[in-house]
C-alpha cells in the first residue's frame, strides 16, 4: 500500500489500517512515525480489529511493549518513545521480537535508527489542515 490519505475521523483511520492490514503477514514490520495525538494508536486499533485481535489496544507508552493474540496472529505493539537509542531498543528484547514470526507495529521507530530492518513498512501521520480531526496519512 502506497500513497497519500486524508482521513478525518476515528472510523476513516480504522478503514485506512483495515486496507493494509489486508496486506500483512506474520514477520512484517510496520513503523508509525508523527507526533504526540497524531493518530499512531488509532490506526494500531484498526489494525488490531481487522486482524481480529479481541479485546482493548491501548498505547504502551508506559510498558513499551504489547502482545496482543487472535487466533491466527501475534500482534506486538511497540511505543519506542521513552526511549532513548538503539541500546535502550535492544534491552527490551527488540531481537526476539521480530524473530517471532508476529505482525510488528513500532511507534516512534526512529529510536529504533539503524535497528528498524530494510524491509519494513513506514507510515507517516501528521494533523491535517482541514480541522482538529482530520490527519495526512502517508504509507512510504
Amino acid at each position: 500500500m502506497k500513497g497519500s490519505f486524508k482521513v478525518r475521523s476515528v472510523e476513516e483511520t480504522w478503514k485506512l489500517a483495515a486496507s493494509l492490514a489486508k496486506e500483512l503477514k506474520r514477520g512484517d514490520i510496520v513503523c508509525l512515525e508523527g507526533e504526540l495525538g497524531a493518530g499512531k494508536t488509532t490506526f494500531t486499533q484498526g489494525l488490531a480489529a481487522a486482524l481480529g485481535v479481541p479485546g482493548r489496544v491501548t498505547s504502551p507508552t508506559f510498558c513499551i511493549v504489547q502482545e496482543h493474540e487472535s487466533p491466527d496472529v501475534l500482534l506486538v505493539h511497540m511505543d519506542l518513545y521513552r526511549l532513548s537509542g538503539e541500546d535502550d531498543v535492544l534491552a527490551i528484547g527488540w531481537e526476539d521480537y521480530l524473530e517471532r514470526g508476529a505482525i510488528v507495529v513500532i511507534e516512534w521507530p526512529e529510536r529504533a535508527g539503524s535497528l528498524v530492518p530494510a524491509g519494513a513498512r513506514h507510515i507517516v501521520f501528521r494533523h491535517g489542515d482541514g480541522g482538529e480531526d482530520e490527519r495526512a496519512v502517508e504509507f512510504r
